[in-house]
């Protein structure tokens, strides 16, 4: 390991195999959102229906919310190197597939194959990230962090929107291809190996019960509707099921020393708190994220790039503004930062509740800000109090369980706002009501669900400390505890 990694600089200074892994992450990251806007033009192209056309989206999440649970594992095994290697070329090969893609089945595998290698990009840099910074310097390279996770799902839309003004869907692709290309090859000249991989063999029985489970999961909630809640159910109870096996497999397992998963970090209270805030926070945000588009477009009547030019101010307000949040966490703490941003982003979501058809475009517009600037001075803050919070060799698992978990509240977010929704505009005009005011007032409703949610996070932010840091006694005591649980 280089002098450079092994101490890295406090005076101000990133260290490169952050910068490297930042960038990357950012590609990946942009194409996770750039297809939003193509959905028409492939159910034309491709001659598919538009349930179907949606699982370009929905089969990348699926494929997210499976791979993610081993990643933990994954990371500890292999070199910094490799597995950015293998994130990167198993990502270039699913772009380069969906860019030549000559039916909907051969793109719908490429995106699978890109969600693969996205998988591993966001947990690979934290747990890095954990690793290299000094903890008095994490808050301002989180911010950085935050930056390029923010600016990058905030752009895809508008991206795309400018794309396909001018050409084929297939671009959305082959433009992103050569800047995965460049991004791979320089990654592999300057990224040095950070800590030492660990003998351990996979349990795949561990790695079949993640998968069907968080994927099943993940799939039935993104198949609620308001007539159609039987079936889902019955998956989502499955889903839940074999979670609940993988759990207990993996407590057992605790005993040799190989989880796929290692739970030992939920007995960290800051850090289990730090994922009840994320998760429920993001669960909030997807659902504004779904419902605002479709109040832009469907009642407002913007075209898509519209809608992708009036929220990207708050995307990249959130991401510019996270490198000025990271430093005032280092100098300040967590608590300054989390409750007033966890409190914007109840008052943002209560007050998309008012929206109605004549609301003026920039008081959404400063609704949108105010809720993305609040996220702001939320995530920064939280990433680093919940992982900072834990032992050393527990970072790469702590950071796939937020992976994992987010995938969840996603796909939970976007079912319940939509559903929500529909049963609300459903109910309003069987009794009458015009549907345009129907689905108006069934989004209010959707919205004042997710402001709601949003008095969780608040309770979260009171509870968690300014400053985390884990202990060694604390490492100790968390190496002790799951022998003691598996055998009561």
């Amino acid at each position: 390991m280089s002098a450079e990694l092994s101490a890295p600089a406090s005076g101000g200074r990133t260290p490169t195999v952050i910068r490297v892994l930042v960038l990357a992450t950012f590609v990946v990251i942009l194409n996770e959102t750039i297809m939003i806007n193509a959905i028409p033009r492939l159910m034309a192209d491709l001659e598919v229906t538009e349930r179907a056309a949606q699982w370009v989206s929905t089969a990348f999440m699926l494929t997210m919310a499976a791979v993610i649970p081993t990643t933990g594992w994954f990371l500890q095994r292999v070199s910094t190197r490799r597995a950015y290697a293998v994130a990167m070329v198993v990502f270039l090969v699913g772009t380069a597939l969906s860019a030549v893609a000559p039916s909907f089945a051969v793109l719908l595998l490429g995106r699978i194959i890109q969600a693969g290698g996205t998988a591993v990009m966001m947990p690979l840099l934290m747990t890095t990230l954990m690793t290299v910074v000094p903890e008095q310097d994490r808050g301002r390279v989180m911010g950085n962090v935050t930056l390029a996770i923010s600016v990058a799902p905030a752009l895809g839309p508008v991206v795309s929107g400018m794309v396909l003004q001018i050409g084929s869907w297939r671009w959305l692709f082959a433009l992103v291809l050569p800047i995965t290309a460049v991004v791979t090859w320089l990654g592999l000249r300057q990224l040095e190996n950070v800590g030492e991989p660990q003998a351990g063999a996979i349990d795949w029985s561990s790695v079949v019960l993640a998968a069907l489970g968080f994927g099943g999961l993940v799939f039935g909630l993104s198949r609620f509707e308001s007539d159609n809640l039987t079936s889902p159910a019955l998956i989502v109870a499955a889903g839940s099921a074999l979670i609940a096996v993988f759990v207990f497999r993996q407590l057992r397992l605790q005993r040799t020393g190989t989880p796929l998963l290692d739970l030992r970090v939920l007995l960290s209270g800051t850090y289990t708190k730090a994922l009840v805030l994320m998760s429920v926070a993001f669960m909030a945000m997807l659902g504004s994220m779904i419902l605002l588009p479709l109040y832009l477009q469907n009642l407002r009547g913007l075209s898509p790039l519209q809608t992708g030019l009036l929220v990207m101010p708050g995307g990249l307000a959130m991401g510019l503004l996270g490198p000025t949040v990271g430093r005032l966490f280092d100098r300040f703490g967590g608590r300054v930062l989390v409750i007033p941003g966890s409190v914007g982003i109840a008052a943002a979501l209560a007050g998309f509740t008012r929206i109605s058809m004549s609301m003026p475009y920039w008081q959404l517009l400063a609704l949108h800000i105010l809720l993305m600037v609040s996220l702001a001075t939320t995530f920064t803050p939280v990433f680093t109090l919940g992982l900072g919070a834990l032992p050393q060799h527990l970072y790469s698992h702590g950071s796939s369980m937020l992976g994992t978990l987010q995938q969840v509240a996603a796909a939970f977010g976007t079912a319940l706002v939509v559903t929500v929704m529909s049963a609300r505009s459903t109910g309003l005009v069987a009794d009458g009501t015009d549907p345009i005011t129907a689905h108006l007032d069934g989004m209010r409703l959707a919205f004042l669900v997710s402001a709601a949610l949003a008095l969780i996070v608040i309770a979260m932010a009171v509870l968690l400390p300014s400053r985390a840091v884990a202990a060694p006694e604390q490492a100790d005591e968390l190496d002790a505890t799951i022998p003691e649980l598996v055998k009561s």
